[in-house]
């Protein structure tokens, strides 16, 4: 055992999934105190991949779609605040928002450096603001300012 009170970070295939979760062979990690761990440990490669860096340990990951997720999003003086996996807040930037397959709205985070999944609860509290616009598109108003949300592909954003 590690000791940190945990097996070693290489013990096992670690991956992050889009329900937001943390997984090591498959199985779930319950324990949110790692799962905030590994969170606030992701890094990324020069070649897109991703790993865990905690302390000396570092292992690779599997990231099924995004390394963070949105998981709630809150109203803050006409715009939006978004809280991520790793209980960071920031303040949502409109113009990142788009939409990917199924549905799934994005948005970037980390200062533009990363595309983020909203979760679901996170996606249908922000979605009360939508505003629907000519044929099937959508905007969002921040500060009194109109934003559409694009479709992926349609537009600069990068995939990560």
């Amino acid at each position: 055992m590690g000791r940190a009170g945990f097996y070693a970070i290489e013990s096992g295939k670690i991956s992050f999934r889009r329900d937001g979760s943390w997984y090591t062979d498959d199985e779930r990690i319950d324990n949110s105190r790692i799962a905030l761990l590994f969170s606030r440990s992701i890094k990324r490669n020069p070649d897109g991949s991703y790993y865990l860096q905690v302390a000396e340990e570092r292992a690779s990951i599997t990231v099924e779609d995004t390394p963070f997720v949105v998981k709630a999003v809150d109203e803050d003086d006409g715009g939006f605040v978004i809280v991520t996996n790793d209980d960071e807040h920031e303040p949502l930037d409109p113009s990142s928002l788009e939409v990917g397959n199924d549905n799934v709205l994005y948005c970037r985070v980390k200062g533009g450096a990363f595309r983020a999944r909203f979760l679901r609860t996170a996606y249908y509290h922000l979605s009360s603001n939508f505003f629907a616009d000519e044929g099937e598109a959508f905007s969002l108003v921040v500060h009194g300012q109109r934003y559409p949300i694009r479709h992926a592909g349609a537009g600069p954003a990068v995939n990560t």
